[in-house]
């Protein structure tokens, strides 16, 4: 196997992040080489994701945003309560002069929008490549990759592991929740005049995320009842669904094709080496509450973006380059790892004094206004925001 092509940056995975970690490049300057396993960029998947404020700002930063909004759905409320214990708060745009706390959307869509920029990115773009080695180096680092059954190889002075680069060989922390998520779209009775919901129950939390005209529902299970959730005729999953969540949105209509996502914290031990950074889910992965993985992703690509920018070419994978990014995503990510792995262990149980306890701050959230919006900033623009 010979080297084909010199790049400055090789991306490894053409995902969500890795796709916005090329747009943001465009006007670099820089050989940016995109590498993605299937034969187009493209992914129809009807999961939800939630969209955050700040991710709104940097995909209209990107012109991503544009090609978009017609397809999101606009959060302007997030109710949040427990079931069986007291306590609840209401998280609200225009309490924070924001049009939106942030926005719903479809998997396939948002691929779709960032997708469409690539070509103008100036990135090389390698479909039908599977990875199959890399080797990060001070100067230049090499990337083997096999497409129509031939092996190939590039070299890039900055290896980028994407969101497709999480089964590559590195060293990760796995923390597993013992949950899964089901996930499918539900209607209701009452329309959801934009409001999202997160509801926190002794199996883990469940949101109601507006959608379109409905909802997309992420309700977290315990492993040891999903195969039967999943079985469950329509009918008997909208009336557990219905005693699990109450009647704050009148009855349950109808449900879509249900999912299932086991719930993971995995983190790398390493986030960058000599010649090599993790962004997106090769860095972190986390689990669903407060919605927060893709937006911390996608923060990872603007600021690695930036970092890029400041610096010189020369200078790419080196350690001082590597070190400034560190910095800059330290307190973002290390929080939002924190922060979501703390909410799923206090409010994932039913221990009466966690619930007099999360009852009492969720009351302190919603009668004080400084904390309930200092929540909220965090949520939207991540745990450095005040």
């Amino acid at each position: 196997m010979g080297i084909t092509e010199t790049f400055d940056i090789a991306i490894v995975g053409g995902g969500p992040v890795g796709a916005a970690l090329a747009i943001a490049l465009g006007d670099s300057g820089l050989r940016v080489a995109v590498l993605e396993a299937k034969t187009e960029f493209a992914a129809r998947d009807p999961r939800a994701l939630a969209l955050a404020q700040g991710t709104r700002l940097i995909l209209e930063r990107l012109g991503v945003w544009e090609r978009l909004a017609s397809r999101a759905t606009a959060i302007e409320t997030i109710h949040v309560s427990q079931r069986g214990g007291i306590g609840r708060a209401v998280l609200a745009a225009c309490e924070l002069g924001v049009p939106a706390l942030g926005y719903t959307t479809e998997y396939g869509d948002l691929y779709q929008a960032l997708a469409a920029g690539l070509p103008g990115s100036g990135a090389s773009l390698i479909t039908g490549a599977r990875v199959t080695d890399i080797r990060p180096a001070p100067g230049d680092g090499l990337v083997e990759f096999e497409q129509a059954g031939t092996a190939r190889g590039l070299s890039a002075r900055l290896i980028v592991l994407a969101d497709g680069g999480k089964g590559l060989p590195g060293a990760v922390k796995v923390k597993d929740y013992g949950q899964s998520a089901v996930i499918c779209t539900v209607t209701t009775e009452r329309p959801h005049g934009h409001r999202a919901y997160e509801r926190f129950t002794a199996a883990g939390p469940m949101a109601l995320l507006p959608l379109g005209d409905g909802y997309a529902l992420v309700w977290t299970t315990a492993n040891a009842q999903v195969e039967e959730r999943l079985a469950w005729d329509e009918a008997t999953f909208l009336e557990a669904l219905q005693a699990a969540f109450g009647d704050r949105q009148g009855r349950f209509l109808a449900a879509g094709p249900r999912s299932l996502f086991p719930l993971r914290l995995v983190t790398a031990r390493a986030v960058t080496a000599p010649g090599l950074v993790r962004i997106g889910n090769a860095a972190q992965t986390l689990h669903p509450v407060a919605g927060q993985g893709f937006n911390l992703g996608l923060r990872d690509a603007w600021w690695l973006a930036e970092t890029v920018l400041d610096g010189e070419r020369e200078a790419l994978g080196g350690a001082a380059a590597l070190a400034a990014y560190r910095h800059r995503r330290r307190r973002d990510v290390g929080g939002g790892i924190a922060m979501t792995d703390l909410l799923v262990e206090m409010f994932a149980n039913d221990l009466p004094l966690l619930s007099q306890a999360r009852g009492l701050a969720l009351t302190a959230m919603d009668m004080l206004p400084f904390v309930r919006q200092t929540f909220a900033r965090k949520m939207m623009f991540g745990v450095q925001a005040w």
